[in-house]
């Protein structure tokens, strides 16, 4: 079993912020992948499916934390632990400010780098879980990040954001086969966005 998790915060209001792209991830995850209706378990909500691979299917468990977003890890190591998996079987998907709009990257393992919900997470099941890193680029100073993160996807961010979501999707049986790099590269290749310095956002950012 594989468990996809995205980090984001529960309320309507935050909904379409920056800072909940790892709901989105998880939502178009289940579009494509689920085959059984949310419902609350683990500390949020829940709901499984599973995904054709070379080597046969793999069982999903897509996992949308509701106990906000910095405290996303008690979710994710309830999960876990009930299934008895080992952290390499997690993917975390969330937003990144040091990474262009747009751009993907897996990871595995690594420090937290200022995220509170990835050091949460950390915290209750280590570091080598994989992370899906989706790029929401920068505000451009540090004292505006909050503002940024929690703010909503302006319109023309769909033209890239809908389709890379997709591709997510799309793409995950290379995920759950492991091998991260080709999941990496086919999400780029099916959602292509250009390198940029994630501090230089678009025009239409505040």
């Amino acid at each position: 079993m594989l468990i996809l998790a995205g980090l984001g915060n529960p309320e309507p209001k935050y909904e379409k912020n920056r800072h909940n792209v790892g709901f989105m991830a998880v939502d178009a995850l289940a579009r494509k992948w689920g085959t059984a209706p949310w419902r609350a378990r683990f500390q949020g909500l829940a709901c499984e499916g599973q995904v054709s691979t070379p080597d046969g299917p793999v069982k999903l468990l897509l996992l949308k934390p509701k106990t906000y977003y910095n405290e996303s890890g008690r979710a994710v190591g309830e999960a876990m632990k009930f299934f008895k998996l080992k952290p390499a079987d997690v993917i975390v998907f969330h937003d990144e400010i040091d990474m262009a709009p747009g751009r993907f990257r897996m990871k595995a393992g690594g420090g937290a780098a200022g995220n509170n919900g990835i050091r949460s997470v950390t915290s209750q099941v280590g570091d080598a879980f994989r992370r899906g890193r989706i790029g929401v680029g920068h505000p451009g100073h540090k004292d505006a990040v909050m503002h940024y993160v929690l703010g909503d996807f302006h319109k023309v961010e769909h033209q890239w954001l809908d389709p890379m979501l997709d591709a997510i999707a799309d793409a995950l049986p290379f995920a759950a086969v492991g091998d991260d790099e080709r999941y990496q590269a086919e999400v780029m290749r099916l959602a292509p966005a250009p390198k940029a310095d994630p501090r230089k956002p678009s025009k239409t950012d505040d």
